[in-house]
């Protein structure tokens, strides 16, 4: 039987309500229940579908790195930085709104959600691999095709500067190996506990605040998110000729090693094995 904590309602003694812990291992099982559950819905979709999903959220996250370049556009030189990187964070955090609302298939959330069923044998390795292989090939292929036109389209229309492409990519392109895949990690963990607290989350609205604050904070931050960095380290390498296809594809297979190894490891397999070992072994 689980153990409750009674909170005294006032001096006499008397209480008003109970917290059980129970109760609260209970909520993380249905958690984790929820998580198995969207991930192996995912992994029966049909390819095409699954693929078309995807290639959508790599189009719609790239709102979010045109805003920065606008918000990086607009700002006066020497103003307040924290107030920039406020500005930017709440610009970044768009793309992720209309991704994770919308429905669409991001790799960054399926590197933690389609982890936990292969851990409880409701999935195996080559379901898994489907899944990221699908998912990942047509975030970048959407990132690729909004990267083109937005470098095309926001000069000329006056939103963005070709400099201001260049300066977002800049951070992730001066990183050192070890560094730059150590802040891709730190993304993917961030966006693993984003799966988890949406999942958790009751209505729409709490939704939406956990979305903006996590991915929010990864803006803030500057941290590496391989599919909308995708769209950022691109577009700067289209329009600076000193960025190179090799810096491109540096980045791409740092902060997707990053974020897969960040989601999986510290989020999918220690919070499966904390809530599902706990409850294994209550009497």
């Amino acid at each position: 039987m689980s153990e409750e904590t009674r909170v005294p309602d006032d001096e006499t003694g008397s209480t008003r309500g109970t917290r059980s812990e129970g109760d609260d291992q209970a909520s993380n099982v249905t958690v984790i229940e929820r998580l198995m559950q969207s991930a192996t819905d995912e992994m029966e979709r049909p390819a095409p579908a699954l693929f078309l999903s995807a290639v959508s959220a790599g189009l719609d996250i790239g709102f979010g790195p045109l805003l920065v370049a606008v918000v990086t556009t607009l700002t006066v030189a020497g103003g307040d930085p924290v107030v920039h990187r406020l500005y930017v964070g709440a610009a970044y955090s768009v793309g992720f709104v209309f991704v994770v609302l919308g429905g669409s298939e991001l790799f960054t959330e399926h590197t933690s959600l389609a982890v936990v069923p292969v851990l409880d044998d409701r999935a195996g390795l080559g379901d898994l691999g489907r899944l990221w292989s699908l998912v990942y090939a047509g975030n970048v292929v959407g990132g690729v095709a909004f990267a083109v036109f937005v470098v095309w389209f926001a000069p000329a229309y006056g939103l963005a500067s070709t400099d201001s492409f260049a300066e977002l990519a800049e951070p992730f392109l001066d990183q050192p190996t070890a560094v730059l895949f150590a802040g891709a990690v730190l993304t993917g963990w961030l966006m693993g506990l984003l799966a988890w607290l949406v999942a958790a989350a009751d209505s729409t609205i709490a939704r939406v605040v956990f979305v903006v604050l996590v991915t929010g904070g990864i803006g803030f931050a500057h941290l590496p998110h391989s599919i909308a960095g995708n769209v950022e380290v691109l577009a700067a390498t289209l329009v600076d000729p000193a960025i190179g296809v090799p810096e491109y594809l540096r980045f791409i297979a740092l902060s997707t090693l990053g974020n897969a190894v960040g989601g999986a490891v510290f989020v999918a397999l220690l919070k499966y094995g904390f809530v599902l070992g706990t409850v294994e072994g209550e009497p």
